[in-house]
């Protein structure tokens, strides 16, 4: 994946996260932290939602430190923003709106 790639990413998965965060009223960083440790959601009928939740967060994660990993080593041939300045492509409306979401893939 591309740096502009991994960024379209982590904005679908952080767009998937608030909408659990908003619906159950915690962070996903919580609900994570009580998920890897072996917590049981209070109802059943959570069990589906908080393991997707758990992924999502486990996905976001993954594609942060991709991004970083990326940005770095574009940098260690052009520092600052110099070199991301050339890997930026301003999409369009239609572009945004029409890129499918890869946060499923390969994780």
């Amino acid at each position: 994946m591309n740096l502009r790639e991994i960024l379209i990413d982590i904005h679908a998965l952080e767009e998937d996260l608030l909408s659990f965060e908003r619906k159950y009223g915690i962070r996903s960083e919580t609900l994570y932290a009580a998920y890897v440790s072996g917590e049981e959601p209070e109802d059943d009928s959570w069990v589906l939602d908080f393991g997707e939740w758990a992924s999502v967060y486990r996905t976001w994660l993954a594609r942060q430190a991709e991004y970083r990993n990326e940005v770095q080593r574009i940098q260690q041939s052009t520092p600052h923003l110099t070199g991301l300045t050339g890997m930026i492509h301003v999409a369009t409306a239609t572009e945004l709106y029409e890129q499918p979401t890869a946060h499923f893939r390969g994780l």
